[in-house]
């Protein structure tokens, strides 16, 4: 039956009204959206309910549930907007959403959904009211991963627990997962932890010198995978740029802002912009897709600040994502051949947030003997999405699943992205495929480049496969996948 904008309406309406009458999403609140930067009217607008939008989200390709769809939550929206109260039912629909913004790219009328999400999740966060474990979660989740040194200690911890066997013994027999799905979640996408590599407050450049960038270490990137950071500045030194890495700099917002805590990210985006600001950089380069993301709309999170508004404005004009900057300036370090067939995988925050597709496949492309095969069904999110799979593990699961047995099928025997979420998800989904049949490692774009330009063969950048659990250091994890 072909789905028209009219009767996409009737449908959302009909969903909307089964709900009321079933007693679900009971009003418990006296008022709808504050007037706190509510969801714009004018993008709400241009939203013909088309349908386009629907075969790329993940949440509708599991439930197919109109109101887990981009077009239902923005009628939702639209609700909230004539007053209609935001109810715990009309939260979840909107905490569902990954934020991976694949609609944005489907929309063929350009409805700018991620500002309308954004927007929205900020009246969420500060209108809804969670149970007692959701909360509990939430605050412990927002009290450790935007800390690098609450990360850094605990690294031992983490560390101690993956040689021993306690870790072993609770993923043999599925315990873990009986306490808690939500732990088991988290237990399983810690990389392996290897030594701690730190990262130079300053890099000089290689050969002719081109100029000066500033390089951001992250949160989980800094701490479980330093080893991209420290791959990401000899790139950029080998290229001739010297490369700034202020230690004092924090969290960039980014999982802050995309679960509506829009104060904390505020106050993270004014510290990152006054960290680079005074380091005096001409690009920020940046090596993790969701905080690319965050950092290029500081102007619009900032925009009311009359001490920030225009820095951050000009700040976000700085940003680039490594490979994005890669492109712009062109290569000059020589590429020495590697031997090695590559599934690249698009991070939704690359991809579809920052359009950035072709810069990623054409560096790999310049390696020598490098061979790129496409992932099916690309545009789908693996499930990461930032903390998503921590809150919500059972669907994360599904879609990590099912993106590990499309990058199996490539036949590849390297899976390489841009984001450490994406790595994370789905090194921990290959692991749950099996131990017996092909090996596939994982790593980090700049990774691949960076031991093309050293020189490096494959057999010495792939780390040996340690037990039942992915490695990281070195070029990148290794999982045994059936």
């Amino acid at each position: 039956m072909e789905v028209t904008p009219k009767r996409a309406t009737r449908v959302i309406r009909s969903t909307v009204a089964f709900k009321r009458r079933s007693g679900k999403g009971a009003v418990t609140q006296p008022s709808g959206f504050d007037d706190h930067r509510p969801p714009s009217k004018e993008i709400i607008a241009d939203c013909v309910h088309c349908g386009f939008c629907l075969p790329t989200c993940p949440t509708y390709a599991l439930w197919a549930e109109e109101m887990d769809s981009p077009r239902g939550r923005i009628y939702l929206m639209g609700m909230g907007l004539e007053g209609e109260a935001l109810t715990p039912t009309m939260a979840r629909h909107f905490d569902s959403c990954l934020g991976c913004m694949a609609c944005v790219t489907a929309c063929p009328s350009g409805v700018q959904y991620n500002k309308l999400i954004d927007a929205t999740r900020a009246q969420v966060e500060r209108h809804t009211e969670r149970s007692f474990s959701d909360r509990a979660l939430r605050e412990a989740v927002f009290a450790l991963f935007p800390y690098p040194r609450r990360l850094k200690l605990l690294r031992p911890i983490l560390r101690a627990y993956q040689a021993s066997a306690i870790g072993r013994i609770l993923r043999k027999y599925g315990l873990l997962e009986r306490i808690s799905p939500t732990l088991s979640t988290m237990e399983s996408i810690v990389p392996r932890l290897g030594r701690w590599e730190g990262t130079a407050e300053r890099t000089v450049a290689s050969g002719v010198r081109r100029g000066t960038v500033g390089m951001l270490l992250g949160c989980v990137q800094r701490e479980f995978f330093p080893e991209v950071n420290a791959a990401t500045a000899r790139v950029l030194s080998a290229e001739g740029f010297d490369v700034i890495s202020p230690p004092q700099q924090g969290c960039c917002g980014a999982l802050s802002v995309h679960n509506g805590r829009e104060q904390q990210a505020r106050n993270f985006a004014k510290q990152v912009i006054d960290c680079f600001d005074a380091a005096g950089v001409d690009q920020v380069v940046v090596n993790s897709a969701g905080c690319g993301s965050s950092m290029k709309e500081y102007g619009e999170l900032l925009s009311d600040d009359p001490a920030y508004a225009r820095r951050a404005n000009d700040f976000a004009e700085k940003v680039l994502d490594i490979t994005e900057f890669l492109a712009k300036v062109g290569t000059v370090a020589e590429r020495h051949p590697l031997q090695v067939t590559v599934a690249y995988h698009d991070a939704c925050h690359l991809a579809h947030s920052q359009g950035i597709r072709d810069q990623p496949r054409a560096l790999l492309l310049e390696i020598p003997g490098l061979e790129l095969k496409e992932i099916a069904d690309s545009a789908i999110c693996c499930g990461s999405a930032g903390v998503w799979n921590v809150f919500n593990p059972e669907p994360s699961r599904q879609l990590g699943d099912k993106k590990a047995a499309n990058i199996v099928a490539t036949g590849a025997s390297l899976m390489v992205a841009g984001n450490p979420g994406c790595l994370m998800q789905e090194a921990a989904a290959l692991e749950r495929m099996g131990e017996t049949g092909t090996r596939i490692s994982l790593a980090h774009t700049v990774q691949v480049i960076d031991a093309s330009i050293r020189g490096l063969a494959l057999a010495d950048i792939t780390p040996a496969h340690s037990g039942n659990r992915a490695t990281v250091h070195g070029l990148g994890s290794s999982s045994s996948v059936s």
